[in-house]
């Protein structure tokens, strides 16, 4: 035959009855799998196939006995697998939950159904027994009292199922478990401890602070001031403390003509943390202005009441035409004020910007100047006054910081006023300005104190000294007054 010449075809004349035929069908349908599978089509024509009672001609009940097989040999096949795991263990475990056979259609016997399929509990007697008013059961030896060791033991198990649900006590199914009323006991005060620490730790987490991030009641505060217009985005961390955690933000608009909210602004938040103010309470017990609320709050209010003071501190300091941040409004622990800075990019620190000559004892006039000022009109003492909590921005020096800022009637004020003059006149000496006065020359010019001591010693003696005399004169007249407060206005010193 020639591969290229036309095949020779034969048309084989049928009608269109034998077309339609189903008997036609299945006969071809038989002599194309004899001669592909003939083996298979003579296994399947055992009496899986020609079974009595079973109509083989539904694809539906065939697929239907597919699937039963299927899920027999899977349940046969989970068998092994909880034999082979639980040996000869007296704690044993049950793949029943994953069978696909229901119970009755299954070849398992009734001992390896599940004890959960059942209604027995392993820690109750099958016929449960009261103990009558008399408080005992029995006679004679056999007596059984509510005390008896097996009776509290399975008692105490099955209380245990009392205990919290993040308390694990493990699984005791299929054993006898009697625990002794000292084990119990015990394993009762640590699941309670457990639960108090959780609760703790929960605590913890839902109210503090952490390292550039705030707390979900936080998160609240600044989302309102945005949802209301204050705020028109807040971009992102610019500053971190131990005390405090500073964001830049976009101002928006007020809802009262009277305020003007800066174009920018910076979001102080105070972590809500305790650890970082208990060594700091100092600065707020003693000052006459929260003294009464200090000790009627809680601690965690008392933080809120740190940015109440740097608010009313920075009032003050504003009035006074101090250069320092505007007050925009207090939320809580929440304080939003203007930004120092331009485009996001905060003003240097003083200890961070490298000035001339000429620009460092500008700055030293306009540091002296505004202790002066500080002390004189707005009547407080900054407390923390150093090269860290000084901007240059515009030519010119900021204070930032004055939440621990106190009165000069404070037991402790004219220690701080003397330390903070001790950081400014060393910054100044060591930035080459030669006409910086020392710490005692500094104190005196700010305060307008004539203290006069040889040494450093004797000059710090003096200053509690004053301190005493000042604490028991404002106990006697009343707590605004000082007795040093009247003294005449300390010197202006001026370039």
């Amino acid at each position: 035959q020639c591969p290229w010449g036309a095949p020779n075809t034969t048309s084989i004349s049928c009608s269109l009855a034998d077309v339609m035929s189903e008997q036609l069908a299945k006969e071809l349908q038989l002599e194309e799998e004899n001669a592909a599978f003939p083996e298979a089509v003579a296994v399947a024509e055992g009496p899986f196939i020609t079974g009595e009672n079973i109509d083989t001609s539904s694809d539906l009940m065939l697929a239907q006995m597919l699937q039963m097989e299927f899920d027999r040999e899977y349940d046969a096949q989970l068998r092994r697998e909880e034999k082979k795991i639980n040996g000869d263990s007296k704690v044993s475990i049950s793949f029943e939950n994953y069978r696909k056979v229901h119970p009755y259609d299954s070849d398992s016997s009734e001992d390896e159904v599940d004890w959960q399929d059942t209604r027995h509990d392993p820690y109750r007697a099958d016929k449960p027994t009261t103990t009558p008013r008399k408080g005992f059961i029995g006679k004679g030896k056999d007596i059984t009292t509510k005390h008896d060791e097996v009776v509290c033991g399975r008692k105490n198990t099955a209380r245990m199922e009392n205990f919290a649900p993040e308390f694990q006590v493990g699984d005791g199914i299929g054993m006898d478990l009697k625990l002794s009323n000292q084990v119990f006991n015990a394993l009762k005060q640590h699941a309670y401890s457990e639960e108090r620490r959780s609760a703790r730790l929960h605590e913890k987490k839902e109210h503090s602070t952490a390292e550039k991030a705030v707390d979900p009641k936080t998160r609240l505060l600044l989302y309102k001031m945005v949802n209301a217009g204050m705020l028109e985005t807040i971009t992102g961390c610019i500053s971190t403390g131990k005390e405090s955690v500073v964001f830049h933000a976009y101002g928006g608009k007020s809802a009262t003509e009277d305020k003007v909210i800066p174009p920018e602004c910076a979001i102080k938040v105070f972590k809500t943390t305790l650890n970082e103010f208990k060594n700091r309470d100092k600065y707020i017990k003693d000052d006459y202005r929260f003294k009464d609320r200090f000790s009627k709050l809680n601690p965690r209010k008392i933080i809120r009441m740190w940015a109440e003071k740097e608010m009313h501190n920075l009032t003050r300091m504003q009035n006074a035409g101090i250069p320092c941040p505007q007050v925009v409004i207090l939320k809580k622990h929440v304080l939003v004020m203007s930004f120092i800075g331009q485009d996001q990019v905060p003003a240097p620190k003083l200890k961070d910007v490298t000035l001339s000559s000429e620009d460092m004892k500008k700055a030293y006039y306009q540091i002296l100047n505004m202790m002066q000022q500080l002390y004189k009109e707005c009547n407080l003492v900054h407390a923390d006054l150093s090269e860290y909590n000084m901007l240059w921005h515009d030519g010119k020096v900021w204070l930032i910081d004055v939440s621990q800022s106190v009165e000069p009637t404070h037991p402790h004020g004219l220690e701080f006023l003397f330390r903070d003059c001790r950081n400014v006149s060393q910054f100044f000496q060591k930035g080459g300005v030669a006409e910086a006065l020392n710490e005692r020359e500094l104190f005196n010019a700010v305060s307008g104190l004539n203290i006069t001591a040889e040494n450093e010693v004797d000059f710090q003696a003096e200053i509690e000294a004053l301190e005493k005399m000042n604490e028991d004169h404002v106990q006697n007249h009343g707590k605004k007054l000082s007795m040093f407060s009247g003294d005449g206005d300390p010197p202006i010193y001026d370039e």
